[in-house]
């Protein structure tokens, strides 16, 4: 079954050459095939459709291809080579970041915290009858009580076990940084992402835009919004919402497509002299007129239909005061946090946006919303992901500070900067009531950054330790 001729080999030199000979026999049928180069090793027979490779053994004969494996580099004589997995870039980064001690501490750490939180309070109350806010109903119990063997971690002075309190506590310090961080990311990525693609004026005025907001102090413009809308006020907010969202995603929308029309009215050339440039504004200006009242009609549509005022009378219904001002962090935060979260997102996509497979998709026929949210954002998520994992902790010391000037979660709720708070008024005395949420806390953050730093190790070429 071999073929009329082979490869032959000789030395010129010292060096060795090898030169293909084109004509073999398929192993199966006997039907001749050819090879196509010098470099190739397989070959598909157009009788039988068998596919066969060359034996390293014998360089004149072909062999099926389910009788061997095909190797990716040349067997020398006696010497076998192994095959070489193939890898991607996402398995290469986790390796790396196993690499790192610390980054593979943090997550071990997270993920013991997040089950403590997430399963204690229930384990606590099954074994021991404890909760957050069990007040013992003896009247000489009612005071703060060093760690014991009942309370590991003492009592606050009305009683409450703070083992109890501090994962309960948990609960509401990580869903707080991880919704608000998830707020800022829906915002900031759609915001970067925009301002990146569509560039020129409205790159400038968007951006423009994000530097006035980054002058006021972010904690600032949070305390305000608590004030204003915390309590009872927050249903007013509850009722205007579904008016605000719908006129939000109807000038997106609408930037998007006006930009689109006006680009394929114009093209992509800048004008060429005044008078065209005079067109190319009123244009502009009629476009954007369209656009703010579109979305100012459909929030004006959506206000009247009760939409809001029913929500919010729901809303107020089921939901506590103390829940409320937790739902108000979470928007609060998260709508301060998006701002390093959008320039972040565009500079990688001013870095993408040129790249070949955004020209092949503009040259298929893809929309612009298409091209940002298909192709663009997850190419870019390497730097999105590092950087939400660094905003966590930052959310949860935002929200401690909030909540050590009264402004964050309120009774009867607790978070760990509430129990902070709480333990500082009686550090003299009972200093065990700042030492446990204050530990637990810190564990945590400490935690959350050696895994941002890990992340940003590894998916970072340009920063690669390991």
């Amino acid at each position: 079954m071999h073929g009329t001729r082979g490869k032959e080999r000789r030395r010129e030199g010292g060096n060795q050459i090898n030169i293909m000979l084109r004509e073999l026999s398929c192993p199966k049928c006997g039907a001749p095939v050819t090879l196509a180069s010098e470099d190739q090793r397989a070959v598909v027979c157009s009788f039988c459709n068998a596919t066969s490779i060359l034996d390293q053994n014998d360089d004149a004969r072909l062999i099926l291809e389910e009788d061997k494996q095909i190797l990716l580099e040349e067997e020398l004589p006696g010497e076998g080579v192994p095959k070489v997995a193939g890898t991607s870039l996402w398995a290469d980064a986790w390796k790396r970041l196993l690499k790192n001690k610390l980054a593979v501490f943090g997550m071990i750490v997270l993920a013991l915290m997040i089950v403590l939180v997430s399963l204690g309070p229930v384990i606590l109350r099954l074994l021991t009858g404890i909760t957050a806010d069990y007040i013992p109903a003896d009247g000489d119990l009612i005071k703060s009580f060093p760690p014991s063997s009942r309370h590991p971690m003492g009592t606050d002075e009305q009683g409450r076990d703070i083992l109890a309190r501090v994962l309960q506590g948990g609960r509401i310090s990580l869903a707080v940084g991880l919704i608000s961080t998830i707020v800022s990311l829906a915002v900031g990525v759609s915001y970067g992402a925009i301002a990146g693609y569509l560039g020129g004026k409205i790159d400038n005025v968007m951006m423009r835009l994000v530097d006035i907001i980054y002058a006021i102090p972010y904690i600032l413009i949070v305390i305000v919004l608590l004030s204003v809308f915390g309590g009872p006020n927050t249903q007013v907010l509850i009722g205007a919402l579904p008016a605000i969202l719908t006129g939000l995603i109807v000038g997106v929308v609408g930037i998007l497509v006006a930009v689109n029309i006006f680009r394929k009215i114009f093209g992509e050339i800048s004008a060429q002299n005044f008078g065209e440039t005079i067109v190319r504004f009123v244009v502009g200006l009629i476009f954007a007129g369209v656009v703010v009242a579109l979305a100012a009609l459909s929030s004006v549509f959506v206000f009247r239909t009760n939409v809001g005022a029913s929500i919010a009378e729901s809303y107020s219904g089921s939901v506590s005061l103390g829940m409320s001002q937790i739902f108000l962090l979470f928007f609060a935060l998260g709508l301060v946090s998006w701002l390093t979260m959008a320039r972040v997102v565009r500079g990688q996509i001013l870095s993408l946006k040129n790249q070949e497979f955004v020209l092949a998709a503009k040259a298929t026929g893809v929309s612009t919303f298409g091209i940002i949210f298909r192709h663009l954002v997850p190419n870019a998520l390497g730097p999105v992901i590092v950087y939400a994992t660094l905003t966590v902790p930052s959310v949860m010391l935002s929200e401690a500070f909030l909540s050590y000037l009264g402004l964050g979660v309120q009774a009867p709720y607790a978070s760990w900067g509430s129990l902070a708070a709480d333990g500082v008024k009686n550090i003299a005395i009972f200093p065990w009531q700042l030492i446990f949420p204050g530990v637990t806390m810190a564990l945590t953050l400490f935690s959350l950054n050696f895994l941002g730093d890990g992340l940003r190790d590894a998916l970072d070429p340009q920063t690669r330790k390991f």
